[in-house]
């Protein structure tokens, strides 16, 4: 069953998380061994798959992620892009190492109604020592189409 933190007790110490590959975080978030991050219950998305080089999150946009017109704001599409495309980097990393998001850039192509289940997939292009770079892009579950693309540099930083 998958969980999310309510507190900085509910994490993983960082002395444990470091004795795992990013691959096996990642695999522990989704069987509910660790908790998945916070900001998927405030953005509403959770992650539902993962695999070496790739993370799919769904979600579905309530009013609480609206701009002032009432429509998708653009800050929602590029916090589920940002979370897909750097935890698919999180998957090829080592072991004693951690990733943070460097930079990244999305394109908008047309609204999600409000309501409507989306799948957003992140997936590798490189992952090196020090650089992690991936694509995204966020597609309608029930409809395929696709509403956004994104892409990511990481950093990748060696700790023990």
């Amino acid at each position: 069953m998958r969980r999310l933190a309510t507190s900085p007790d509910d994490l993983l110490p960082p002395s444990e998380a470091l004795k795992l590959s990013g691959l096996e975080y990642m695999q522990s978030m989704l069987d509910g061994t660790n908790p998945g991050p916070p900001i998927g219950a405030t953005m509403g998305y959770t992650l539902h798959s993962v695999e070496a080089g790739a993370c799919v999150f769904r979600g579905t946009p309530e009013f609480g992620v609206t701009n002032p017109m009432g429509t998708v704001h653009g800050g929602w599409y590029g916090t589920l892009l940002d979370s897909a495309m750097a935890c698919a980097v999180m998957t090829r990393v080592p072991r004693g190492s951690v990733y943070t998001t460097l930079e990244y850039k999305i394109n908008i192509l047309r609204s999600i109604p409000l309501g409507m289940q989306v799948d957003c997939i992140g997936t590798t292009d490189h992952v090196g020592r020090s650089t992690g770079v991936a694509h995204g892009e966020i597609r309608g579950v029930e409809d395929g189409k696709l509403y956004a693309t994104g892409s990511t540099t990481c950093i990748v930083m060696k700790i023990a």
